[in-house]
């Protein structure tokens, strides 16, 4: 009998098989949980490439639900909840892993954010856990626990992190918010905050190998995280071993976030280079 044995829960934002949703969504299935996914639109419905790559993961695990959903859709996500009520009744966990900025905003300064570009990564990237945590409550329980994904950048200057730093700050706002709102309901709202990993996301973001080896270098545990251990965070934060866990950011990026300095042997290196 695993941890989610009897829970039942939707995940939304799994990209692939590199997604940080995906990793806590294979220790979701073998604990026992029941789960339910969406995946974007596809534009071309001979050609469904969005609907296809989600299939291809979470079908062999036993999906009870896959579904279309823009969140910038109202009717997407009304239409989204209706079926997960249709089909699990009650919601005991949701994950949310969604984040968008158009390249071009992201890749350019903060200053030079376009407006739209700005508005929609807002919307993308912050709205829809407010939109999703709205219509989720209904059918959420008092134990029940939402879960999102965010990132360092979103509490200090992260260079080439940029737009996207701003909504991560957005989003761990909105956790707390939430959590404070949901508490009464029994219903906790977590933040999940991972070192770098190769995701989709992260090819987005300028000199990201190099990211990869200042987190090595200057890391308490002097590594990088892993993906399973990010997804053994998650799964704490989502199970009932974080009763009494809410709004709460948690750092999984092997202590770099505690660093104000590199550490001596780093600062060695450079004083005889």
């Amino acid at each position: 009998m695993g941890l989610f044995t009897g829970k039942k829960g939707m995940v939304f934002g799994i990209a692939n098989d590199h997604s940080i949703a995906w990793a806590i969504t294979e220790k979701l299935f073998a604990e026992g949980a029941e789960i339910g996914f969406t995946h974007l639109p596809d534009k071309d419905p001979e050609r469904p490439r969005m609907e296809r790559r989600v299939r291809k993961l979470v079908e062999p695990l036993g999906a009870k639900l896959i579904l279309p959903c823009d969140v910038q859709n109202d009717e997407d996500l009304d239409r989204t909840f209706a079926a997960a009520k249709e089909t699990f009744g009650e919601l005991d966990f949701v994950l949310h892993s969604i984040a968008y900025a158009p390249l071009g905003d992201l890749q350019g300064p903060v200053h030079a954010v376009s407006r739209d570009g700005f508005k929609l990564s807002m919307e993308i990237s912050v709205y829809s856990l407010m939109s999703i945590t709205h219509r989720a409550i209904e059918l959420m329980k008092p134990g029940s626990s939402i879960l999102t994904l965010t990132y360092l950048g979103g509490e200090k200057v992260i260079p080439g992190y940029n737009v996207m730093g701003l909504c991560k700050s957005a989003l761990e706002s909105c956790t707390e918010y939430l959590a404070h709102e949901l508490g009464p309901k029994g219903i906790r709202v977590n933040a999940l905050s991972a070192g770098p990993l190769k995701t989709l996301s992260s090819s987005a973001v300028g000199d990201f190998s190099l990211m990869m080896k200042l987190y090595e270098s200057m890391s308490p545990m002097r590594r990088n995280v892993l993906p399973e251990e990010v997804a053994n965070s998650g799964i704490y934060l989502l199970s009932d071993m974080s009763s009494a866990t809410t709004g709460e950011t948690l750092h999984v990026d092997c202590g770099y976030h505690v660093m104000g300095a590199p550490p001596a042997e780093m600062q060695q290196a450079n004083s005889n280079s």
